[in-house]
Order: structure tokens, then sequence, then C-alpha cells
């Protein structure tokens, strides 16, 4: 973790994260996961491309490996490819034949992410798709892809809510939906609150919580990103 340790300092920065869930986060990661040189040359590539630092963090990154594992999931939709360090760690969890179609509107963070990708030896697993986020799930939709194992959200806030509703008609009963953010340091508190993205969060928790096809939960989380938390959903019908 050391060399990508300039990155997260950036988080860190852009978060406003107490120096002490820095120090926590660093030193389960250090503890749990090994030195990976593809992944951290992608933190570096992304913050030498003057990406914003809001990658997953690294444990984040193992989390969503883990649950592509136990799922054994063959087929993944990421939203939000940013600069491909989340997408590395799922398509690495995939197995042999399986298939991760990732989704980036903003064509230059596309470009770094897709030579990360190679870098990492991935072009055969990983399909980067360069649109907006929404149209892509239409069209998905509409040419009858195939359901996802995993659907990982990770992308605009405000939007969320039709993404969740997109990602359930994608996803079939045992399917997991992850969606990243959800706690926006706490302002989700806010009823008053006329920012979009806190705002497309709330919408998102009330429409989970009334939807009878899924069992969900949320976890807050601190760390390098500050304040926040992620959704977990099981599609069950």
């Amino acid at each position: 973790m050391t060399d990508a340790s300039p990155t997260l300092a950036g988080a860190a920065a852009m978060f406003g994260a107490d120096e002490r869930w820095v120090a926590v986060e660093r030193y389960i990661t250090d503890s749990l996961l090994a030195p990976d040189a593809s992944l951290e040359e992608a933190l570096r590539a992304s913050d030498a491309a003057g990406l914003p630092p809001i990658s997953v963090s690294p444990n984040q990154g193992k989390l969503l490996h883990l649950l592509v594992r136990m799922l054994g999931g063959r087929r993944v939709l990421e939203l939000g490819t940013l600069g491909a360090y989340s997408t590395i760690w799922i398509a690495r969890a995939v197995p042999s034949g399986g298939r991760v179609i990732t989704v980036e509107a903003d064509a230059r963070y596309a470009e770094v992410a897709q030579e990360n990708i190679a870098r990492a030896q991935l072009g055969d697993v990983v399909e980067l798709r360069v649109a907006d986020a929404l149209e892509a799930l239409t069209d998905m939709q509409a040419n009858g892809e195939d359901p996802f194992d995993l659907v990982f959200i990770d992308a605009d806030k405000q939007r969320i809510p039709a993404y969740f509703e997109s990602a359930l008609a994608l996803s079939r009963p045992g399917s997991l939906i992850v969606v990243d953010n959800v706690v926006r340091g706490g302002r989700i508190l806010d009823p008053d609150s006329e920012d979009p993205g806190v705002l497309g969060i709330r919408r998102f928790y009330e429409l989970a919580g009334r939807e009878s096809r899924v069992s969900a939960t949320a976890i807050p989380t601190v760390g390098c990103k500050g304040y926040d938390g992620f959704a977990v959903l099981l599609v069950t019908a």
C-alpha cells in the first residue's frame, strides 16, 4: 500500500478524513492485503492524469473482489469506472470465461482506465463502454442483456434511484447490488438538503426500503474517504 499512499492522502485531504481513521485503514490494509504493482500503478496513473482521488479504498476493493468470488459471479456490471481501480479488483475475481462490463461517461477517464486495464492484463475480461450510464442501462434492457450476478453502482449520486431500478431489472434472484457513497458524511439525515447527491441517496433509501424484491442493508464507514458507507442488496425475487 505504501506506493499508493500519495493518492490515498489526496483522498483523505479531499474528504476531510480524521488522521486516526486513515491510520486504522492503513493498518488493516498493510496487515491483510499484499502489495500489488498493477493496482498501485492504476492509482499512480490516475493521479498523474489528474483524475479525482475518489476510487474505492484498497480494503473496499478487496471486499468487492471477495463478494464476486463468494457469488461465483461470472457477469458483473460496474457503473462509474473512473481509472479502473475497482474494475481491476472485480475482474480478478470472475472465473475463467467471466465478463465485467464497466460504464464510464467521461472519455478522458475512460482512456486512463483502458490503459490501466490493459496493464493489468485484463483486456479479455473487461469491456469498457464509454457512455452515459442511464443510456447504457436503457440499451442493455432493450437489447435483452443477460442478468448480472453483481452490479456495483459508483456513479453520480443524484441518479442512483434510476440506476438502482435498472440494476434490479438487469439482475436475477441471488444477484447482489452494491451501492457506494450512501452516507455522504451524515448529510442524508437532513430532510431539507438541496444537495442533488443527498437527495438522490435519500430517494434510493426510500425505494430500497419499499422494494419487496430485495433484502438490503447499509454499512457506515470511516477511512481515507471520510465518513461515508455502502449498501448491499440481495435480489430475492
